[in-house]
Order: structure tokens, then C-alpha cells, then sequence
């Protein structure tokens, strides 16, 4: 052998080669390394670790969705309640006074008494002969509280029957012998007597200074109230012998109205108001009738015209004075022709009462209703009860009407 490499190389260059080789190798398997394992940082585990999975990207294991939240059940608002006396709507926050137990209170109508106080607070009014040819009032409060009541009168025999329609507490300054007679008998079980002479000294009613007796004993609707408690009148008032229905449309009514009712002492007036849908009142010596305690004008919704008989009182054991004092007598049981004006329309009508403690029932005289209830309108009831002969004067959008229709057969 000559001593040189083959390929005729120098030892040191095969070296360099190897070395080159190696370096080469290295640099490959680390990239392999880096691509395969993402990069080797510091303190990295000799594991790979898994990629992480983008956001919202789908997995192995699904994720529970979350309890959907039930929306909140709307609270019903509270229905309003129709008023046993009358049908007004009364809001449910005050549901109580739907069916409060009605108080009737005995008001008087001479020329002395004018302006009245608690008219036009009251559901229920009703107007009658009494003697002298001078009407009477009672005035029926149930949805209201008067700030005051009267001047407050004496008791009358008919009056008390149509109070004990409600079974009502009747507030009154004595009264006519079988009035009184009756108040007695039946305290407690058809009526809850409430006379001045007995409650009137322990603060329930009281004598103004303003005018002169018997004109001048009033009361409130709050005092009222404390006695009907006392009294125990305070048991709810449920049901209604009346059918109720709102206010015609304003295109239905007419235009224009007006009702007259005479008598000896007092004429009174109705004028009807077709954008209220009520008749405003007016009476001798007050062309609109104003109540003094509220100071709000008189109009009911409905004006309800009774004929009934008329005579005078006799004298009976222990009743010498009627004949006297000219004391009446009003034939309100059995039944008899009636007028219905409400809508500023009329309705003729039969009333009847079968005993003192039934309800005066108002059904259609004629026609295809014949017998069935006549409807009122939500809202005041003022009856107006006249004698047999009384002719009620009417108009209806304008057209003239005289009532000359007798009472009907019993």
C-alpha cells in the first residue's frame, strides 16, 4: 500500500464529513421533533400534550344545556263588583262596599228643609205623599258616605216597607203611631230601628244651629255606620232584585228629555243629559237641585214613576191623632202602573209587592216582555210614587207625552 485513503482523502477530512453528517441528522430529527410535538418550550413534559379544542368547537362528552327560566305568570287584575242597591261597578279594592248592609234614613222636604244633604250620595231615593200634600224622602246609602244627612224626619208606614226591602237600619225622629207600631214588632227581624229619641244622645245625630226645629237633626255616613254596628245591622246585602245594564252607546240616546212630576207642595223637574246619560233634578224654588252636604248636583240614572192609591189615615186603638195631623195612607202592596225612564227612553211598567218585606218588582206591561224584569241602568235609582190621578208630563227627544195610564189590575 502507498499510506494514503481511498478515494485518496486526508484522515482529517473524513472527519469534517462526519461531523457535517451528524449535525445534519440532528437538525432533521429535532424539526420532526417541533413539528410533531408543537414546539418544545420550557418545562415541557416528554407526553405531548393534546391540542386544545377551539371555542364552541364540538367535544366527546356533550354539555348539559341550562334549565330555561319560566317567565312570570301575569297577576289577573281584580274584577270589579256590582252593588247589590244600585249595579254601580265597585273596584275590587273596595269589594265591601258592594254589599254593605244599605242604611235608610228619613229626610224632609218642606220649604224650610231645601237644600237636603245627602241626596245625591245615595243609591236609592225614594219621594211619597205625606200630610199637607207635602212629599217625603228616603234616601237608601250602601257604595257611598255621605259627609251629611238630612234634616231627618219622622217615620212613616210605607216608607218602613220599602226599607224593608233591604232589611235596612231606618234612621228616622219618631213617627206615626202604627209606624212606630210596626218598628217594634219587627226590630231586629225585617228593620233595625234607629230612632233620634233613643240614639240621638249618645252622638249619632245631632241638632244644627243653623235652622230651626224639626228642620235641623242631621247625621253622617260615618256616624251612621258606628250605629249600624251597635245595631248589628251590619250582615252583607248579596243579592238584588233589580236586572242591571250599562249605559247605552252615546249614538243611541236621543238628544234631548224631560219629565214632570206634580205635587201639591213641590214640583219636581227632570232634564236629560244624553252625554252623562242622567237626569238632573230640580224642585220648586231650585231649578237644578243641589246637595248642600256634598255640594254636587242631583241626577240620577234612572227615574222609576209608582202610581199607587192615596188616602187618609184613620184612626185606630191607640193612633187618635192621624185624622188630626192628616196623616196618609199609600196603597204599596198588591201592584200598579209605573213608568221606567232611564237611556232618555220610557218603559211602561207594572210594579209590585207582595208583603212588607218583598221587593217592589218592575216587569213590562205590554209587548213581547210582557212580565219579564225591565232593566235600570248602573247608576242612582230615584222612585217618584204619586197618587192614582197624578199625570206625569214627558218628553223623549223632544216629542210630548202625557202618563195617563190607570193602575193595572192586582
Amino acid at each position: 500500500m502507498n499510506g494514503r485513503s481511498p478515494a485518496g482523502r486526508r484522515p482529517g477530512q473524513r472527519w469534517t464529513i462526519a461531523a457535517l453528517v451528524l449535525v445534519v441528522a440532528i437538525v432533521v430529527v429535532g424539526t420532526a421533533l417541533v413539528v410533531a410535538g408543537g414546539g418544545l418550550g420550557s418545562g415541557a413534559s416528554a407526553s405531548p400534550t393534546p391540542p386544545q379544542l377551539a371555542q364552541g368547537s364540538p367535544s366527546g362528552t356533550p354539555s348539559t344545556p341550562p334549565t330555561p327560566v319560566p317567565s312570570p305568570t301575569p297577576t289577573p287584575t281584580p274584577a270589579p263588583v256590582a252593588a247589590t242597591t244600585d249595579g254601580v261597578w265597585v273596584p275590587a279594592s273596595e269589594a265591601a262596599l258592594a254589599t254593605r248592609h244599605p242604611i235608610a234614613v228619613m229626610i224632609d222636604d218642606q220649604a224650610a228643609a231645601r237644600p237636603q244633604s245627602g241626596l245625591a250620595s245615595a243609591d236609592i231615593v225614594w219621594q211619597a205623599p205625606a200630610e199637607g200634600g207635602i212629599p217625603r224622602y228616603m234616601a237608601i246609602f250602601q257604595t257611598t258616605v255621605a259627609p251629611a244627612i238630612g234634616p231627618i224626619r219622622s217615620s212613616r208606614l210605607y216608607f218602613i216597607a220599602w226599607a224593608a226591602e233591604w232589611k235596612a237600619m231606618y234612621v228616622h225622629v219618631g213617627g206615626a203611631p202604627n209606624a212606630l207600631a210596626f218598628l217594634r214588632q219587627y226590630n231586629g227581624k225585617l228593620i233595625y230601628n234607629a230612632d233620634q229619641y233613643v240614639w240621638g244622645n249618645a252622638g249619632y245625630m245631632w241638632r244644627i244651629t243653623t235652622r230651626l226645629a224639626p228642620h235641623n237633626v242631621y247625621s253622617s255616613g260615618t256616624k251612621l255606620d258606628q250605629l249600624a254596628v251597635r245595631l248589628k245591622a251590619a250582615a252583607p246585602e248579596t243579592g238584588s232584585p233589580y236586572t242591571f245594564e250599562d249605559d247605552a252607546l252615546l249614538a243611541q240616546r236621543p238628544v234631548s228629555g224631560s219629565i214632570v212630576v206634580p205635587y201639591l207642595a213641590n214640583r219636581i223637574t227632570y232634564t236629560y243629559d244624553p252625554t252623562t246619560n242622567r237626569y238632573r233634578r230640580g224642585v220648586t224654588g231650585q231649578k237644578v237641585q243641589v246637595d248642600a252636604g256634598s255640594k254636587t248636583v242631583v241626577a240620577p240614572a234612572n227615574v222609576i214613576v209608582l202610581k199607587m192609591t192615596v188616602g187618609p189615615l184613620v184612626n185606630a186603638p191607640g193612633q187618635s191623632t192621624n185624622a188630626k195631623k192628616g196623616r196618609l195612607e199609600l196603597g204599596y202592596l198588591g201592584s200598579g202602573s209605573a213608568l221606567v225612564f232611564n237611556n232618555g227612553g220610557v218603559v211602561k211598567a207594572r210594579w209590585s209587592k207582595a208583603s212588607n218585606a218583598a221587593p217592589t218588582l218592575l216587569t213590562y206591561a205590554s209587548g213581547p216582555n210582557v212580565g219579564q224584569p225591565v232593566p235600570l241602568v248602573r247608576g242612582q235609582i230615584f222612585f217618584q210614587v204619586v197618587s192614582t190621578s197624578t199625570k206625569i208630563t214627558y218628553t223623549i227627544g223632544g216629542v210630548a207625552a202625557t202618563a195617563t195610564v190607570g193602575p193595572l189590575p192586582v
